[in-house]
């Protein structure tokens, strides 16, 4: 437990800036993060667009569900006003924008295939073009809450990064991590202070905690002595 945990900054610096853009990312390349973990989701004309909710209303003045929305309709939103004013103009980045902008750093990359209530079709193997077109092999892990996603990036790149994501504390989380082959874990702290917890670190699943956001949080982790690879949090800056 001597090893600093990896920091990953939540939709970028979320907890200062609009999540899930390009004012986020930078943030928390500036704020000392070692990575950073993003949403993704396709549009209607099949661009890979990073955004966390399936419809756009929360995050942008505009309305309607990705899945049934172009991405030059989505390019034209504002997805930084809802935040704060400081923030106006920001656009909904594609994973493509983002890549070209993290070969220019070292920082590690957790996708997450939003693929738990809208399936998207093809969205894997989309997802895996572009990691291979930039080559983001050596620095990108693929994770899902859905198992069927998870098993297709397995499926067409047995090599590529992968994890699955845990909601609370579902007693049949090893058995299906077992199923997939998986050597990772994204959990709740929950979950890592639970048996099941205690039994995926005994079997050598490495473990990554969102989204921790209070240190005092991750000092009751790190007292409890449990091995943990990576914080997720919306503040970077407070771990780093």
């Amino acid at each position: 437990m001597g090893q600093h945990p990896i920091i990953f900054a939540h939709r970028g610096a979320s907890g200062t800036h609009p999540e899930n853009t390009m004012a986020a990312f930078r943030a928390a390349e500036r704020l000392g993060a070692d990575g950073i973990e993003l949403d993704v989701q396709m549009t209607k004309d099949g661009e890979i667009v990073i955004i966390h909710d399936e419809t756009v209303n929360r995050t942008t003045n505009g309305k309607g569900f990705i899945e049934q929305m172009t991405y030059d309709e989505m390019a034209s939103l504002d997805a930084g006003s809802w935040f704060g004013p400081a923030f106006k103009g920001e656009k909904i980045p594609t994973l493509a924008e983002f890549f070209t902008w993290a070969s220019g750093n070292e920082l590690q990359i957790n996708i997450e295939l939003k693929t738990n209530k809208i399936p998207y079709y093809g969205i894997e193997q989309k997802v895996l073009e572009l990691v291979n077109k930039y080559e983001m092999r050596g620095r990108v892990i693929i994770s899902s809450f859905n198992p069927d996603s998870v098993r297709r990036v397995i499926e067409l790149d047995p090599y590529i990064a992968v994890a699955g994501l845990v909601w609370r504390i579902p007693r049949d989380t090893l058995f299906i991590a077992k199923k997939l082959g998986l050597s990772a874990l994204h959990t709740q702290v929950s979950f890592a202070l639970s048996e099941y917890g205690k039994q995926a670190v005994e079997s050598g699943i490495l473990l990554r905690l969102y989204t921790i956001n209070d240190v005092r949080e991750w000092h009751r982790v790190k007292e409890r002595g449990i091995p943990i690879e990576a914080i997720i949090t919306d503040f970077p800056e407070r771990f780093s």
